[in-house]
């Protein structure tokens, strides 16, 4: 989900509750460059203005750095935990951390989450979880999900987003949202079969969106942002219909199969925003990638993937730390070589974002660089409305009915 959803959501949301809602969708450009008041933090990533997504780039980007064995500052990771208000949720920034969270500082799901698996990964900060973890549990709603902020009707990106950070901190997977998601799967003789919902419109109508999808098809599957390859399908690359109540495998599967559908033609997804030309989406096309991946349907997320390597530098480099990240993601997701993508090293140019690593990190990666630079290619096993895009479904996606 890119900052510019971001920005769009939290204005929306703003108009509705009075607070911001998910993660950035696309319609307010990428964050502003800061105002002459504002002093960016000295650990924090990116260096644009961090009101909307602070929390968020900031999690995305360590997890990253985790993710492809680098050790982040010490710096960059106290900024994040820092920012946790005593219950142990997240605002999407704080300009002042040490002032207590009062009513006035909107908390939500999504930076928490984020945060979550972040400081969970790169460890130390047991306590820190433990909190933010118990804030998320007591935040689920009666139908077994979760929203953007507390209180908020459930939807699936929040939910998708939280069920990979309670996973990520331990807890079981089968918190699957007790069939929530399968019910907001459309079945596959549908239009849009096999997608997800963002939530039912006001009649309790679904509509298929690619950025739920995605997010729902992780929050099945109990898998993060940085989720790996699964097993390619025994079944074969299909989306299936059941009598039978759908299981999260089935919701995976079938999402997994949208996903492969709406890539196949152009190799990417599209931006459909009221008002603009469709124009290519990268953040949610990379998202897209890590899903089906996750699945194990690396055979028809090799199209998109392609593409992204092919055109998704230029958006990650003015959009910042995130879309580094996230292509990391869907790189790790593929097992391919994100210091390798399309001939850009992602890792040194998501490190130039931020706090220099430790150390020891550099050295490392001085080290995995010379080994990719000879015959052998080291492959990672274990990831603005810029030109009108976003950052996919890890920034936008709570924005509701976005169409694919």
């Amino acid at each position: 989900m890119t900052v510019l959803r971001r920005s769009a959501a939290v204005l929306a949301a703003t108009a509705v509750i009075g607070a911001a809602t998910p993660a950035m969708t696309a319609t307010a450009a990428d964050d502003p460059s800061p105002s002459a008041s504002t002093v960016l933090p000295s650990g924090l990533f990116g260096s644009t203005d961090p009101k909307y997504d602070g929390v968020w780039r900031q999690s995305l980007a360590l997890l990253a750095q985790h993710t492809v064995g680098v050790t982040p500052a010490v710096k960059a990771v106290d900024w994040l935990a820092g920012q946790q208000c005593a219950n142990g949720s997240y605002a999407m920034f704080r300009a002042e951390p040490t002032a207590a969270c009062d009513a006035k500082v909107t908390v939500d799901t999504n930076s928490t989450a984020a945060a979550v698996q972040a400081l969970t990964a790169v460890g130390g900060h047991d306590d820190a979880v433990g909190k933010a973890v118990t804030w998320l549990k007591a935040q689920r709603n009666k139908d077994g999900g979760w929203g953007y902020t507390p209180g908020s009707p459930s939807d699936t990106n929040s939910t998708g987003v939280v069920i990979g950070a309670l996973a990520a901190a331990g807890e079981s997977p089968a918190v699957a949202a007790d069939g929530l998601l399968a019910k907001w799967s459309i079945p596959c003789d549908e239009a849009g079969g096999g997608g997800l919902a963002y939530q039912p419109d006001k009649k309790g109508k679904l509509a298929a969106n690619a950025d739920a999808t995605a997010a729902g098809v992780l929050g099945v599957l109990g898998k993060g942002f940085a989720a790996p390859a699964g097993k390619a399908p025994a079944e074969g690359y299909v989306c299936a219909n059941s009598d039978k109540a759908l299981t999260p495998a089935d919701v995976a599967r079938n999402g997994a199969a949208y996903l492969a559908d709406a890539t196949h033609d152009q190799g990417h997804l599209v931006s459909t925003l009221a008002g603009a030309k469709p124009q290519p989406d990268y953040g949610n096309t990379a998202d897209a990638v890590v899903a089906m991946a996750a699945q194990g349907w690396t055979k028809p997320a090799r199209k998109p993937y392609a593409w992204l390597e092919a055109h998704a530098v230029p958006w990650a480099k003015q959009s910042g730390p995130a879309a580094y990240a996230e292509l990391i993601f869907a790189a790790h997701a593929m097992g391919a070589d994100p210091r390798d993508f399309g001939g850009t090293n992602l890792v040194t140019a998501l490190n130039a974002t931020g706090p220099a690593p430790e150390a020891a990190a550099e050295h490392t990666e001085e080290k995995q660089e010379k080994k990719s630079s000879g015959t052998s290619v080291w492959w990672i096993v274990g990831t603005g409305l810029v030109a009108g895009i976003g950052i996919g479904f890890l920034f936008s996606g709570r924005r509701k009915q976005r169409q694919p």
